[in-house]
Formats: C-alpha cells, sequence, structure tokens
C-alpha cells in the first residue's frame, strides 16, 4: 500500500476532486488547507495580488492511499489533465505499513 500525497493550488481543487472521482483506482481521497510559503516566482499563473500581500499561496493538500500498482496509474492520468495545473504541484509517495478502521 501506498500514500500519494498532492499539493497543489486551491483554484485546482473542483477540478481534481471531479478527476479523482472517475478513476477506478481512486477508493477516496481527502483535501486538507494548505498555506504555501516560500520564494515566490513572478511568472507563476495561480500568484494572485492578494497572495503577494499576504505572503502566501492558499493551496489544498490531497491524501490518497492507494495498491502498490496503482500509483503510476493515477499519477500519469493526473499528469494528463485538463486544467491549467502544469508544474504548479508537486507530490510524493510514501509506503504505508498498515492502515485500517478503528
Amino acid at each position: 500500500m501506498k500514500h500519494l500525497t498532492l499539493i497543489i493550488h486551491t483554484n485546482a481543487q473542483q477540478d481534481m476532486a471531479d478527476q479523482l472521482r472517475s478513476l477506478k483506482q481512486v477508493s477516496g481521497f481527502t483535501f486538507n488547507h494548505a498555506e504555501g510559503h516560500g520564494v515566490q516566482v513572478e511568472s507563476d499563473p495561480f500568484l494572485s495580488a492578494r497572495d503577494k500581500v499576504v505572503g502566501y499561496t492558499p493551496r489544498i493538500r490531497v491524501d490518497i492511499l492507494l495498491e502498490d500498482g496503482n500509483v503510476d496509474l493515477v499519477l500519469e492520468s493526473l499528469r494528463k489533465t485538463t486544467y491549467d495545473v502544469e508544474g504548479q504541484g508537486i507530490y510524493w509517495v510514501t509506503a504505508v505499513e498498515q492502515s485500517g478502521h478503528l
């Protein structure tokens, strides 16, 4: 089992949710609001005037548990998005030793 974590701009949240719901490999996911702090590039298309003033970019963290063999399939599908987030999101994959319900 793997844990796929994505960080995307809040503008892409609804499109990401729709896409994840359409993938049979994804049985569920969690969104959490996050603030992106760091060096901001002026060419960032998601960086609004508000973001420049408040000093952070509103982001969404997406957490998904996947079977090992489904990680690459899901990432490939997300890379082929119809919404414009190319280069605007980051992700990482970690191993899950155990999961279940309490």
